[in-house]
């Protein structure tokens, strides 16, 4: 971005050109210098400095002040080693300061010159400030500390000064003195306030790698169970999110936050298990003291400050925009994921944070990023210049600010900026000239245009490293206001656009390869698709949707992070066990398998049984259908509240029309209507009683009431009989008869009285219906297991 802006114009580049043809002539002089006997004066040796210059490493591991004042002393401190095979004798270590900058396009040519150069690299200063090494054994190092008064410096107008570390020595090839190495860096100087500071943002990110499951303990808290217990590593202190807050609190940083790790924070905040590496059980977490450590940190860090939060999980956005906005259903669960952002952030910090910013991987927009990015509320965009570039040739860095059209804006962050720190900052010596080239550049843009006040915004890597961080917060601190004020990014958002910068977002074509080959796969969210459409439906049968839709919608969320471009093969085995662990929840309510079954009769019922081996209750419907329903009718479908752990048996009714065996489907649905589960089939033979049968059963009732009646009418006529005899034997017989009668008669009645108990015979034969007539049609009857 404005690489033409350069301060010195077409005269520095002349005089560029002038000292490369100088420095080819000069290449003669040794020889020359031979053929005469004349001692060669150091600035003739131009032939050893491809390689000569090269022989001893110096590296510069601090440099402090960082923007020194004209009161204070420099010290640059560091280490030589000699590379060669041979000896380094008389020497030393000194200090050169070379030219100003003309611009942001030099600081980065002379970061990646390397050799020593005469008249660019400027010369040694005064040797009182060199320090003396005497002699380099090849292969060995040594260290040293310089410092010079800064007044020594002999700084002259406001600007980046080159700063080199220069060791000068011979070698026994070439016995005189020369420089034999250099390393270079940055002073930037400013006597006094600038007219106009730049506005600078500085987004401070708490990202982190995804590391909860969708799986939880059958407890009633839910005990959540982690991928692993590094995140306990990340907030102990010294650890990289530890150090994130601790070193963001003092600094004037906008908070960037993934709502998805508060909350898992949160959570290791109380008890947490941890699955094993072997994949089979889990162990508990021992993250809870550094968890609420961290927590109780950051809500005082954060108090008072700006905080952004990002979707829940942090989607990556440009896979959502190139694969899978096809997918039907994809895009939304970026809508839920904003609206999650703001609750989650909320609770845990008590900070309302913002919520309308989107920022896709590297800064990096396309077309269709922009719009995936905006159909869930963020009307700005965090781009970088590296992506959505200037091509107005403007002399100066623009402001961040730009309207792409819809009522949208893309903050711009400076590239060079945001990448300052991307490096191994676990080395002193990267770290050091990293932040020097970072202060240089900042002020850099300041001096390209110091009457037009612009804002400018750096949006570093989603995670640094520890080392990184610290070399972010120590840059920041070196910002001694002399050219920089800070700002939020809300504000920095809403700062009035240079009507010369670039607004037009590039199409899709020009999507960086490298970060497209990192996308996450459609086939990812073909997967994500079917892992919702499998909790949609089996969301309405719960009572405690809680327990399941919770955990299993944020496992959703969290399978469009960002974080998994860096880990596509753990993405793949993310996926497939919330997909597998959710179907095992779905399978555990279910219809107890059947086996065939026979009916005797026209009416009977068909017990169907539902298992539920869940934790809670649920509540489904159940139809029984007849494949053959002019043979065999059922009653109608039953709503089933079945207890968690617990089994029930539903009883149907049915009504048989003719002989034979008939197909019954007994099918599970969902409140609402959709089919849950697989179809259960099982056959119903049914065995009605013939016409024939029930004549010959009432032929035989008949036969015995008339046996009855004949033998009361043959008693009753031997009575009379025996009355119409005459004498006192004959009365005798004859009361001694009647005693028989009066004895016999209730022994008649209790005959006739018995007969008369006896149940009428229906004229259905068929409802006798045996052992399957067990209860009243669609009566329900619970059965523990």
């Amino acid at each position: 971005m404005a690489d033409a802006a350069d301060l010195r114009g077409t005269t520095s580049v002349r005089a560029r050109r002038w000292l490369r043809r100088t420095a080819a002539l000069l290449a003669a002089a040794p020889m020359l210098a031979g053929l005469a006997q004349i001692p060669a004066a150091p600035a003739a040796h131009a032939e050893s400095k491809a390689t000569g210059s090269r022989s001893v490493d110096v590296s510069i591991t601090s440099l402090t002040p960082t923007a020194p004042k004209k009161s204070d002393t420099l010290t640059v401190s560091g280490t030589v080693t000699n590379d060669t095979k041979g000896t380094v004798s008389d020497a030393r270590v000194g200090l050169r300061v070379g030219p100003t900058m003309s611009g942001r396009s030099a600081i980065d040519t002379t970061a990646h010159r390397t050799g020593y150069t005469e008249g660019l690299d400027g010369t040694e200063i005064d040797g009182k400030y060199a320090k003396k090494i005497g002699k380099l054994a090849a292969g060995t190092s040594r260290d040293f500390s310089l410092s010079i008064p800064v007044d020594q410096l002999h700084l002259g107008e406001n600007g980046v000064y080159q700063l080199g570390v220069s060791l000068t020595g011979d070698t026994s090839h070439q016995p005189w003195p020369q420089v034999l190495g250099i390393e270079r860096t940055f002073l930037p100087w400013q006597s006094g306030p600038s007219q106009k500071k730049s506005q600078l943002t500085y987004l401070w990110p708490l990202i982190s790698a995804t590391h909860v499951t969708a799986r939880t303990d059958n407890d009633e808290d839910r005990t959540p169970i982690f991928r692993d217990d590094r995140l306990a590593k990340e907030l102990a202190p010294g650890g990289r999110l530890q150090q994130m807050v601790a070193l963001g609190k003092n600094l004037p940083i906008t908070w960037v936050v993934d709502p998805d790790l508060l909350a898992t924070v949160d959570a290791m905040t109380k008890k947490y298990e941890v699955q094993n590496p072997s994949g089979n059980g889990t162990r508990a977490g021992r993250g809870q003291t550094v968890a609420k450590q961290w927590l109780d940190a950051l809500q005082k860090a954060v108090d008072g400050k700006q905080v952004v939060a990002l979707p829940f999980a942090d989607p990556d956005l440009a896979s959502l925009a190139h694969r899978g906005k096809n997918v039907t259903g994809a895009l939304s669960h970026l809508q839920g994921a904003t609206e999650l952002a703001s609750t989650t952030v909320e609770t845990i910090t008590g900070v309302r944070p913002r919520t309308d910013f989107a920022w896709p991987v590297d800064g990096a927009v396309d077309s269709s990023i922009v719009d995936v990015a905006t159909s869930a509320g963020a009307h700005n965009v965090i781009a970088r210049s590296d992506s959505l570039r200037e091509t107005g040739g403007l002399s100066y860095t623009p402001t961040a600010a730009r309207q792409i059209g819809g009522g949208n804006t893309a903050v711009v962050a400076d590239a060079r900026l945001s990448t300052a720190f991307t490096g191994d900052m676990s080395k002193a010596e990267n770290s050091t000239l990293a932040i020097q080239r970072f202060l240089a550049q900042s002020q850099m843009i300041n001096l390209q245009a110091p009457d037009r006040q612009r804002s400018i915004v750096v949006a570093p890597q989603r995670t640094p490293t520890t080392s990184q961080a610290q070399s972010m917060a120590a840059a920041m601190e070196g910002l001694s206001g002399q050219w920089t004020q800070p700002m939020s990014l809300g504000q920095a958002a809403k700062a009035k656009p240079d009507p010369s910068a670039t607004q037009r977002v590039p199409s899709t074509r020009s999507y960086p390869r490298s970060l497209r080959a990192r996308e996450l796969p459609t086939e990812a969210f073909d997967r994500i698709q079917e892992t919702q459409k499998t909790l949609d439906n089996f969301e309405p049968i719960l009572t405690a949707k809680y327990r399941v839709v919770t955990p299993f919608g944020n496992a959703i969320r969290r399978e469009m992070s960002t974080s998994w471009r860096s880990e596509a093969q753990n993405a793949t085995g993310f996926r497939h066990d919330v997909q597998t662990y959710l179907s095992g929840l779905t399978k555990k309510v279910r219809l107890v398998p059947k086996t065939d079954m026979t009916l005797s009769g026209r009416s009977a019922t068909v017990p169907v049984t539902v298992q539920n081996n869940l934790v809670q209750s649920v509540e489904l419907r159940l139809v029984l259908r007849s494949q053959q329903g002019n043979r065999l009718e059922v009653s109608d479908p039953q709503l089933v509240n079945v207890e968690g752990g617990h089994s029930q048996s539903v009883k149907f009714g049915t009504t048989a029309n003719a002989n034979g065996p008939v197909w019954v489907s007994a099918r599970l649905y969902t409140p609402d209507g959709q089919p849950y589960g697989d179809e259960m089939l099982f056959e119903v033979n049914v065995t009605e009683i013939t016409s024939t049968v029930i004549l010959v059963i009432a032929g035989g009732v008949l036969l015995l009431v008339l046996a009855g009646v004949r033998i009361y009418v043959q008693r009753k006529r031997a009575a009379a009989r025996s009355g119409e005899d005459g004498g006192d034997g004959e009365d005798a017989e004859e009361a001694h008869g009647q005693d028989e009668d009066d004895s016999e008669a209730p022994e008649n009645d209790r005959c006739d009285s018995a007969h008369a108990l006896v149940p009428e015979q229906p004229s259905d034969p068929a409802s006798d219906t045996g052992s399957q007539s067990a209860g009243p049609s669609g009566s329900g009857e619970k059965v523990d297991h």
